[in-house]
């Protein structure tokens, strides 16, 4: 069994996205769930480097990263803490589904909420 689908999963879902472009296939689907839907390589790129931008010179600390692999699927449930340069943090609860054919990157099904702050002192 490949360990690929779970290697690429961790990258996407801890903000390594460039790790996971090669593995993308050329239609995936990335379902933001409550918020768009994106079709296709270049929008999932795009997406991501937006994302990454947007994180700038900030840090992310990860205060929960649980992964299950089973095979071509994956989930990724992670909770995140995210600082700006300018001090300003929110903490994200993310559960990120993927699902793989032959390797290949083919559906992200993504869930997030805002926490309140507080609850990033502890694994939420």
């Amino acid at each position: 069994m490949s360990s690929i689908p779970r290697r690429i999963a961790e990258a996407f879902s801890g903000h390594r996205f460039a790790e996971a472009y090669g593995a993308l296939a050329d239609d995936v689907r990335w379902d933001l769930v409550g918020e768009d839907t994106l079709v296709g390589r270049q929008a999932v790129v795009d997406a991501c480097e937006a994302t990454r931008a947007e994180l700038g010179d900030g840090s992310t600390e990860f205060l929960r990263f649980v992964v299950v692999a089973d095979g071509d699927r994956v989930a990724v449930d992670a909770v995140a803490r995210y600082t700006a340069a300018d001090g300003g943090s929110g903490v994200v609860s993310s559960c990120d589904l993927y699902e793989f054919r032959d390797d290949r990157l083919t559906t992200i099904r993504s869930y997030a909420v805002e926490l309140d702050p507080a609850l990033g002192t502890r694994e939420a």
